[in-house]
């Protein structure tokens, strides 16, 4: 059996390999998502990438690999690295308690529209319309629109990710986001697995997540690649 601090490792490999499987692509042991679900891929063996992110651009643009330490090597005539996001992984130690005030109410299909817009309009390039069905979201609306969702990402048998944690310019500041991650993180936690989340290092919001008993474990990177 894998130990979860394993599956911390490497999460979009064991997401792959366990409750996200439907949504798998292999290339000779180089795996990705669909790309209507998640840009996102993995690997066990660097030795591997380059050949597989060649397949993978024939079907998506843009597109991750995402490694703790390991740096991909690519076929610089196929595809070019936009860029390297310095990330890190977060781990729940001990939820802490916050007054929720909202209404959080859970999202349906009826809204896969409205929550890419808005991810969009605040943390474009990183969000599928279909990443909706990789696990719950979770919303706020005012004046009769959704202004502040957040939903899950990855998943194993073993933790969940919480994502996609975004608020309208115009209703930021009013605690909307930490409501959110509070709620979302519970629902994780009554399914008894741990929450999880990932973020660049520097990033306004970790203080956020460390107060509801979030801390840093380790490194995480996002390669960024192009299809030339």
């Amino acid at each position: 059996m894998t130990s979860l601090e394993k599956k911390l490792k490497n999460p979009v490999w064991f997401s792959l390999n366990e409750t996200h499987n439907k949504f798998l692509i292999d290339y000779d042991g180089v795996q990705f998502y669909h790309p209507e679900i998640c840009t996102f891929g993995a690997f066990t063996d660097v030795t591997k990438t380059a050949k597989a992110l060649n397949e993978y651009s024939k079907v998506s643009k843009n597109f991750f690999l995402v490694s703790e330490h390991e740096t991909p090597l690519i076929d610089a005539a196929t595809v070019f690295l936009e860029k390297k996001i310095e990330g890190c992984q977060m781990v729940l130690e001990t939820l802490v308690d916050i007054e929720i005030s909202e209404n959080i109410v859970p999202l349906t299909e009826n809204y896969i529209d409205e929550i890419y817009e808005l991810i969009w309009l605040v943390m474009p390039g990183y969000y599928q319309k279909r990443s909706f069905n990789m696990g719950n979201f979770f919303g706020i609306f005012k004046d009769q629109k959704l202004v502040s969702i957040c939903g899950q990402r990855m998943q194993t048998d073993d933790f969940i990710e919480v994502s996609a944690v975004v608020t309208h310019p115009d209703y930021t500041r009013r605690g909307l986001a930490i409501q959110l991650v509070s709620h979302t993180t519970q629902e994780i936690l009554k399914q008894s697995k741990l929450p999880v989340l990932h973020t660049d290092k520097g990033n306004t919001a970790i203080p956020l997540y460390e107060k509801l008993g979030y801390k840093i474990t380790r490194d995480m990177n996002w390669w960024l690649y192009g299809r030339k």
